[in-house]
Protein backbone atom coordinates (compact mmCIF):
# COMPACT_ATOMS: atom_id res chain seq x y z
CA UNK A 1 0.00 0.00 0.00
CA UNK A 2 1.55 3.18 -1.08
CA UNK A 3 2.31 5.74 1.65
CA UNK A 4 -0.12 8.68 2.05
CA UNK A 5 2.10 12.02 1.06
CA UNK A 6 2.85 13.88 4.42
CA UNK A 7 4.39 17.66 4.43
CA UNK A 8 7.72 18.54 6.02
CA UNK A 9 5.53 20.39 9.00
CA UNK A 10 3.58 16.38 9.65
CA UNK A 11 7.44 14.55 9.26
CA UNK A 12 8.51 17.20 11.90
CA UNK A 13 7.11 17.97 14.70
CA UNK A 14 9.28 20.69 16.08
CA UNK A 15 8.15 22.70 13.22
CA UNK A 16 4.60 23.92 13.21
CA UNK A 17 2.97 24.85 10.09
CA UNK A 18 2.42 28.34 8.77
CA UNK A 19 -0.97 29.14 9.98
CA UNK A 20 -0.17 27.93 13.53
CA UNK A 21 3.84 29.65 13.43
CA UNK A 22 1.04 32.88 12.46
CA UNK A 23 -1.16 32.45 15.47
CA UNK A 24 1.28 31.53 17.64
CA UNK A 25 2.99 34.77 16.86
CA UNK A 26 0.08 37.04 17.34
CA UNK A 27 -0.15 34.96 20.65
CA UNK A 28 3.03 36.10 21.71
CA UNK A 29 2.59 40.00 20.46
CA UNK A 30 -0.79 39.75 22.50
CA UNK A 31 0.84 38.54 25.76
CA UNK A 32 3.37 41.33 25.09
CA UNK A 33 0.60 44.14 24.66
CA UNK A 34 -1.36 42.86 27.51
CA UNK A 35 1.81 42.76 29.92
CA UNK A 36 3.09 45.95 28.84
CA UNK A 37 -0.36 47.72 30.05
CA UNK A 38 -0.82 46.20 33.12
CA UNK A 39 3.34 47.32 33.84
CA UNK A 40 2.55 50.94 32.95
CA UNK A 41 -1.15 50.69 34.70
CA UNK A 42 -2.07 51.43 30.89
CA UNK A 43 -6.12 50.16 32.16
CA UNK A 44 -9.35 51.24 33.57
CA UNK A 45 -12.97 49.56 34.66
CA UNK A 46 -15.79 50.30 32.53
CA UNK A 47 -19.35 50.46 34.74
CA UNK A 48 -22.29 49.60 32.63
CA UNK A 49 -25.91 49.97 34.82
CA UNK A 50 -27.75 46.24 35.32
CA UNK A 51 -31.50 48.07 35.92
CA UNK A 52 -34.56 46.61 37.39
CA UNK A 53 -36.76 44.85 35.05
CA UNK A 54 -40.10 46.11 36.68
CA UNK A 55 -38.39 50.08 36.80
CA UNK A 56 -35.42 50.13 34.69
CA UNK A 57 -34.92 53.60 35.99
CA UNK A 58 -33.68 52.16 39.15
CA UNK A 59 -29.99 50.32 39.24
CA UNK A 60 -29.92 47.52 41.09
CA UNK A 61 -26.06 47.66 40.36
CA UNK A 62 -22.65 48.58 38.34
CA UNK A 63 -20.72 45.61 36.52
CA UNK A 64 -17.35 46.72 35.64
CA UNK A 65 -15.56 45.80 32.58
CA UNK A 66 -11.66 45.62 32.46
CA UNK A 67 -10.74 48.35 29.71
CA UNK A 68 -6.84 47.77 28.86
CA UNK A 69 -5.07 51.26 26.42
CA UNK A 70 -2.72 50.71 24.00
CA UNK A 71 0.13 53.32 23.40
CA UNK A 72 -2.00 55.64 21.94
CA UNK A 73 -4.55 55.26 24.18
CA UNK A 74 -7.29 53.49 22.55
CA UNK A 75 -9.22 50.44 23.79
CA UNK A 76 -7.63 47.28 23.05
CA UNK A 77 -10.81 44.79 23.05
CA UNK A 78 -10.97 41.98 25.37
CA UNK A 79 -12.05 39.64 22.31
CA UNK A 80 -8.19 40.11 21.19
CA UNK A 81 -6.71 39.24 24.41
CA UNK A 82 -8.70 37.42 26.61
CA UNK A 83 -8.55 33.77 25.15
CA UNK A 84 -4.46 34.10 24.93
CA UNK A 85 -4.24 35.44 28.59
CA UNK A 86 -7.19 33.80 30.53
CA UNK A 87 -5.23 30.22 31.29
CA UNK A 88 -1.70 32.23 32.18
CA UNK A 89 -0.62 34.35 35.05
CA UNK A 90 -1.52 37.70 33.00
CA UNK A 91 -5.47 36.31 33.23
CA UNK A 92 -4.81 36.17 37.02
CA UNK A 93 -3.09 39.95 36.96
CA UNK A 94 -5.87 40.96 35.34
CA UNK A 95 -8.15 39.91 37.82
CA UNK A 96 -6.13 41.70 39.96
CA UNK A 97 -6.31 44.68 38.25
CA UNK A 98 -10.25 44.77 37.80
CA UNK A 99 -10.26 43.87 41.59
CA UNK A 100 -8.41 46.42 42.68
CA UNK A 101 -10.19 49.01 40.87
CA UNK A 102 -13.60 48.23 41.76
CA UNK A 103 -12.86 48.16 45.23
CA UNK A 104 -11.34 51.68 44.91
CA UNK A 105 -14.49 52.72 43.56
CA UNK A 106 -16.65 50.90 46.40
CA UNK A 107 -14.02 53.08 48.76
CA UNK A 108 -14.63 55.89 46.86
CA UNK A 109 -18.55 55.98 46.32
CA UNK A 110 -20.06 53.57 49.81
CA UNK A 111 -23.30 54.44 48.07
CA UNK A 112 -23.07 51.69 45.15
CA UNK A 113 -22.98 48.45 44.60
CA UNK A 114 -20.86 47.00 41.79
CA UNK A 115 -19.42 44.05 40.25
CA UNK A 116 -16.69 42.63 38.82
CA UNK A 117 -15.52 39.77 37.01
CA UNK A 118 -13.19 37.13 37.97
CA UNK A 119 -11.76 33.50 37.26
CA UNK A 120 -12.24 30.87 39.26
CA UNK A 121 -8.66 30.44 39.28
CA UNK A 122 -8.11 33.79 40.92
CA UNK A 123 -9.24 32.02 44.05
CA UNK A 124 -5.92 30.21 44.59
CA UNK A 125 -3.69 33.50 43.04
CA UNK A 126 -1.85 34.97 46.49
CA UNK A 127 -2.11 38.43 45.41
CA UNK A 128 -5.57 38.53 44.33
CA UNK A 129 -6.59 36.93 47.38
CA UNK A 130 -4.41 39.43 49.50
CA UNK A 131 -5.99 42.42 47.64
CA UNK A 132 -9.63 41.36 48.65
CA UNK A 133 -8.70 40.38 52.69
CA UNK A 134 -6.92 43.74 52.47
CA UNK A 135 -9.78 45.46 51.82
CA UNK A 136 -12.03 43.53 53.92
CA UNK A 137 -10.46 44.28 56.72
CA UNK A 138 -9.60 47.85 55.68
CA UNK A 139 -13.47 48.54 54.93
CA UNK A 140 -15.56 45.53 57.03
CA UNK A 141 -18.89 46.94 55.44
CA UNK A 142 -17.63 47.52 51.50
CA UNK A 143 -17.88 43.24 50.96
CA UNK A 144 -22.45 43.82 51.48
CA UNK A 145 -22.02 46.20 48.12
CA UNK A 146 -19.72 43.67 46.31
CA UNK A 147 -20.75 41.00 43.88
CA UNK A 148 -17.98 38.54 42.61
CA UNK A 149 -18.78 37.18 38.90
CA UNK A 150 -17.80 34.00 37.74
CA UNK A 151 -18.38 32.00 34.28
CA UNK A 152 -19.50 28.77 34.07
CA UNK A 153 -16.87 27.45 32.36
CA UNK A 154 -14.22 28.38 35.14
CA UNK A 155 -16.63 27.67 37.96
CA UNK A 156 -16.71 23.96 37.12
CA UNK A 157 -13.21 23.80 36.41
CA UNK A 158 -12.26 23.55 40.26
CA UNK A 159 -15.62 23.73 42.54
CA UNK A 160 -13.72 22.25 45.61
CA UNK A 161 -11.64 25.32 45.89
CA UNK A 162 -14.42 27.78 44.92
CA UNK A 163 -17.05 26.23 47.59
CA UNK A 164 -14.81 27.01 50.57
CA UNK A 165 -13.86 30.11 49.18
CA UNK A 166 -17.50 31.13 48.34
CA UNK A 167 -18.54 30.54 51.86
CA UNK A 168 -16.19 32.47 53.74
CA UNK A 169 -17.16 35.75 51.48
CA UNK A 170 -20.51 35.02 52.29
CA UNK A 171 -19.83 36.04 55.57
CA UNK A 172 -18.04 39.48 54.44
CA UNK A 173 -21.69 39.91 52.57
CA UNK A 174 -20.60 39.20 49.06
CA UNK A 175 -22.83 37.74 46.47
CA UNK A 176 -21.79 35.62 43.45
CA UNK A 177 -23.00 35.67 40.07
CA UNK A 178 -22.97 32.93 37.89
CA UNK A 179 -21.84 34.08 34.04
CA UNK A 180 -22.62 32.70 30.96
CA UNK A 181 -25.70 31.05 32.30
CA UNK A 182 -27.25 28.65 29.38
CA UNK A 183 -24.43 28.70 27.40
CA UNK A 184 -21.54 27.80 29.67
CA UNK A 185 -22.01 24.13 30.22
CA UNK A 186 -22.17 23.42 34.23
CA UNK A 187 -23.19 20.20 36.37
CA UNK A 188 -26.97 20.92 38.01
CA UNK A 189 -24.78 18.99 40.80
CA UNK A 190 -21.84 21.78 40.62
CA UNK A 191 -25.12 24.48 40.43
CA UNK A 192 -26.69 23.06 43.71
CA UNK A 193 -23.29 22.74 45.85
CA UNK A 194 -21.96 26.68 44.57
CA UNK A 195 -25.32 28.09 45.40
CA UNK A 196 -25.16 30.86 43.26
CA UNK A 197 -26.80 34.07 44.15
CA UNK A 198 -27.77 35.37 40.88
CA UNK A 199 -27.53 33.44 37.47
CA UNK A 200 -27.02 35.99 34.35
CA UNK A 201 -28.55 35.02 31.53
CA UNK A 202 -25.48 34.77 28.43
CA UNK A 203 -25.92 37.95 26.35
CA UNK A 204 -26.22 35.68 23.13
CA UNK A 205 -29.36 33.95 23.95
CA UNK A 206 -31.25 37.71 24.13
CA UNK A 207 -30.57 38.88 20.81
CA UNK A 208 -33.80 39.05 19.28
CA UNK A 209 -35.35 36.92 21.73
CA UNK A 210 -38.89 38.53 21.17
CA UNK A 211 -38.73 36.37 18.32
CA UNK A 212 -36.80 33.72 18.23
CA UNK A 213 -38.79 30.16 19.28
CA UNK A 214 -35.71 28.54 19.88
CA UNK A 215 -33.85 30.46 22.43
CA UNK A 216 -36.84 31.40 23.57
CA UNK A 217 -37.61 28.01 24.37
CA UNK A 218 -34.06 27.82 26.21
CA UNK A 219 -34.26 30.80 28.34
CA UNK A 220 -37.63 30.44 29.70
CA UNK A 221 -35.26 26.66 30.77
CA UNK A 222 -33.03 28.61 32.54
CA UNK A 223 -34.65 31.21 34.13
CA UNK A 224 -37.17 28.03 35.55
CA UNK A 225 -34.06 26.42 36.15
CA UNK A 226 -32.48 29.14 38.29
CA UNK A 227 -35.73 29.98 40.29
CA UNK A 228 -36.10 26.97 41.67
CA UNK A 229 -32.22 26.93 42.80
CA UNK A 230 -32.75 30.44 44.01
CA UNK A 231 -30.96 32.52 42.21
CA UNK A 232 -32.01 35.96 41.62
CA UNK A 233 -31.94 35.91 37.24
CA UNK A 234 -30.40 39.01 35.36
CA UNK A 235 -30.60 39.28 31.65
CA UNK A 236 -27.36 40.39 29.44
CA UNK A 237 -27.28 42.52 26.52
CA UNK A 238 -30.52 43.69 26.18
CA UNK A 239 -30.60 45.80 23.31
CA UNK A 240 -34.18 46.25 21.98
CA UNK A 241 -37.74 47.13 24.23
CA UNK A 242 -39.20 43.60 22.20
CA UNK A 243 -36.46 42.00 23.72
CA UNK A 244 -36.83 43.62 27.02
CA UNK A 245 -41.05 43.31 27.12
CA UNK A 246 -40.36 39.77 26.40
CA UNK A 247 -37.87 38.73 29.32
CA UNK A 248 -39.58 41.00 31.36
CA UNK A 249 -42.71 38.63 30.81
CA UNK A 250 -40.81 35.66 31.17
CA UNK A 251 -39.45 36.60 34.57
CA UNK A 252 -36.42 38.11 34.62
CA UNK A 253 -35.75 40.59 37.31
CA UNK A 254 -32.83 42.74 36.45
CA UNK A 255 -31.33 43.31 32.70
CA UNK A 256 -28.43 45.13 31.71
CA UNK A 257 -27.54 46.47 28.12
CA UNK A 258 -26.77 49.20 25.37
CA UNK A 259 -30.92 50.08 25.76
CA UNK A 260 -30.57 50.78 29.31
CA UNK A 261 -26.44 52.33 29.11
CA UNK A 262 -23.03 51.79 27.19
CA UNK A 263 -20.28 50.63 29.85
CA UNK A 264 -18.45 54.02 30.64
CA UNK A 265 -15.27 54.61 32.09
CA UNK A 266 -16.82 58.13 33.82
CA UNK A 267 -19.94 56.57 35.36
CA UNK A 268 -22.31 58.79 37.10
CA UNK A 269 -22.52 56.88 40.46
CA UNK A 270 -24.70 59.53 41.76
CA UNK A 271 -27.94 57.60 39.83
CA UNK A 272 -27.57 54.99 42.10
CA UNK A 273 -29.10 57.09 44.71
CA UNK A 274 -32.82 55.78 43.77
CA UNK A 275 -31.52 52.34 43.90
CA UNK A 276 -32.22 49.68 46.52
CA UNK A 277 -30.58 49.64 49.69
CA UNK A 278 -30.46 45.83 49.99
CA UNK A 279 -29.11 43.30 47.79
CA UNK A 280 -30.37 40.28 49.48
CA UNK A 281 -33.80 41.63 47.29
CA UNK A 282 -31.61 40.15 44.51
CA UNK A 283 -31.42 36.79 46.00
CA UNK A 284 -34.27 36.52 47.58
Amino acid sequence: MKEAKTSKFDRDPALASPLAAAMAAQDRETLKTVADALKDRRMRLAYQPVVYAADPAVIGFFEGFIRLLNLRDQVIPARDFMGAVERTQLGREIDCAALQMGLMSLQRNPQIRISVNMSARSVGYQRWATILRKALRDSPKLGYNLILEINAVSAMQVPDVLRPFMEEMRNHGIVFALDDFGAGLISLETLQDLRFEIAKIEGSLVRDIDRMTGPQTVVRGAIALAQEMGMYVVAEAVETEAEATWLREAGVGCMQGYLFGAPSVTPDFRAFRHGRPNLGALAG
